[in-house]
């Protein structure tokens, strides 16, 4: 009976039967994924273009840089979600994992749509993405915990529980830890979906309040509202692994606390760095390094808040309400 199941490390679905649920949410927001299904190449690009070109240097790095960003996570994102799929014990979680992974895909060409459509050398722009260090020395920090999940996950599903030897090495393999690793990668894709997109996504819409680029804009406000709904899916797993003592992660929970919150520092720190080097040559109307660092330590206490930490910043009003417009 799968509506009995744990959310992990159960026995695994047989059938994906949707007619009974132990957590009808993920079915519902399996289903308002589908219902916010798009295209990028059904929205026309062609003043993009003129706009781009119009555009002071200053901000045409801004526009570039956050691009090239977005589609680094993005390309994280869209292969990672389904090294959880081999732990999934219940049909619902297991389908919202497959299409999760499919609409991060989906993101990463419309990045490349952007980029084929505003530049004529759209190869060289997206090679940039490599040899940029401001994005390089953010990598390990987005993609950490999803390397030693994904190692530890190997190896338990190879050997199993207990102690091995492997090329001379003495490692000891347990459920405990690898739904360690689990809780650390979930709350590390929480703090990707719910912080990381959100210093390039608010510069996109302060173009958008100018009229300009708005082809991009609509475009980041589907993938913003796609985002969001990931973001909400990892939120009720990591309430659920907190307050439901029959999922045997509490325990885990109160242990990992302390690296979860210093997941959040070190993004906000870096969301501020990030901020200072999109607006080294200047500030665009509307939007400057301190108000977008502002913003970013708003929504970090928003989102800690939210999975019911201490927010890690004094109490502060978001500087930048008009993105509502734009990200609700």
């Amino acid at each position: 009976d799968f509506t009995k199941q744990y959310m992990f490390f159960g026995e695994s679905p047989n059938v994906s039967r949707f007619d009974v649920q132990r957590f009808p949410i993920f079915k519902e927001l399996y289903q308002k994924q589908l219902g916010f299904f798009w295209k990028p190449d059904e929205i026309d690009l062609s003043k993009d273009d003129k706009d781009f070109k119009g555009l002071p240097p200053n901000e045409q790095h801004i526009f570039i840089k956050n691009l090239l960003f977005q589609t680094f996570l993005d390309s994280v994102q869209s292969r990672s979600p389904q090294s959880f799929m081999a732990h999934v014990s219940i049909p619902e979680i297991e389908s919202f994992i497959e299409l999760w992974a499919m609409i991060e895909s989906l993101h990463s060409f419309s990045y490349s749509w952007i980029v084929q459509n505003v530049f004529n050398n759209s190869t060289e722009i997206l090679d940039g993405i490599m040899i940029d260090e401001n994005i390089l020395n953010r990598a390990d920090s987005v993609t950490s915990h999803y390397d030693q999940f994904m190692e530890y996950s190997r190896l338990y599903q190879v050997f199993g529980e207990g102690q091995h030897t492997l090329k001379g090495e003495n490692i000891n393999l347990s459920l405990r830890e690898l739904k360690r690793k689990l809780l650390l990668c979930m709350a590390s894709v929480n703090v990707l979906e719910g912080v990381r997109f959100y210093a390039s996504f608010a510069c996109s819409f302060a173009f958008a309040e100018r009229s300009l680029m708005e082809g991009n804009s609509k475009i980041i406000t589907f993938i913003a509202r796609d985002e969001n709904l990931h973001l909400a899916f990892t939120q009720i797993l990591l309430k659920v692994f907190r307050d439901n003592k029959d999922e045997g992660f509490q325990d885990v929970v109160k242990e990992c606390e302390p690296l979860v919150i210093q997941m959040f520092k070190d993004a906000a720190q870096e969301e501020i760095e990030w901020a200072e080097y999109l607006f080294k040559d200047g500030s665009m109307l509307g939007l400057n390094a301190d108000i977008l660092s502002k913003y970013m330590k708003w929504l970090v206490n928003t989102r800690m808040k939210t999975i019911g930490l201490t927010p890690i910043f004094e109490p502060i009003q978001n500087p930048i309400s008009w993105i509502r417009n734009w990200t609700e």
